[in-house]
């Protein structure tokens, strides 16, 4: 059974080298949905409570809301951050309250002070699933995500790495036999 879970992320990017007119800087509302897998859970009678999905997941995915999102080779990148070292917002400013963890993987680089995210590959929806996959693959029992941005949408189904240990108390992943939700210690 699958426990299922939505985000809504507001972003901007372009399409750098395309010849159409994503090769200017725009931005799209993006609806990013999980789709976890698992058995039900006795006690709780669920597979994985969606709270705590969003919370597992939102913790890195909101690097990307209200971010500014640039493949590695676009020209751009060193302009804007040209312009936030002038403006004294490269590091960072006392307002931007949504900074998660920064990350780097062979797919994308987050820098959350800026609220920049670099990626290899253009950002496009089949591209912000294979992020995303990459950055929860271990953190969730993902079977299927989607990602839709405007009229663009994809989708891709994983193959659940099998039963995962959870807190038979609140649903949670374990952590080394114990819940880092409630303290239960199997």
């Amino acid at each position: 059974m699958r426990s299922i879970t939505t985000f809504d992320l507001q972003y901007a990017h372009r399409f750098y080298g395309f010849k159409g007119e994503a090769q200017y800087l725009h931005g799209h509302t993006g609806v990013l949905t999980i789709e976890v897998e698992d058995t039900i859970n006795e006690g709780v009678n669920m597979v994985f409570p969606c709270n705590e999905i969003q919370k597992t997941a939102w913790g890195l995915l909101k690097n990307f809301d209200h971010a500014l999102i640039l493949r590695e080779d676009d020209p751009l990148l060193p302009a804007v951050l040209s312009v936030y070292e002038a403006q004294g917002i490269k590091d960072g400013a006392p307002n931007n309250e949504m900074i998660g963890p920064a990350f780097k993987t062979e797919l994308a680089t987050a820098y959350p002070s800026c609220r920049l995210v670099v990626t290899k590959e253009t950002m496009t929806v089949e591209g912000m699933i294979k992020i995303v996959y990459d950055l929860l693959k271990d953190k969730l029992n993902i079977a299927k995500i989607t990602f839709t941005s405007g009229v663009n949408a994809a989708s891709s189904e994983f193959k659940p790495q099998g039963s995962m240990d959870r807190c038979p108390l609140c649903g949670i992943a374990m952590e080394n036999g114990v819940c880092p939700k409630c303290g239960y210690r199997k």
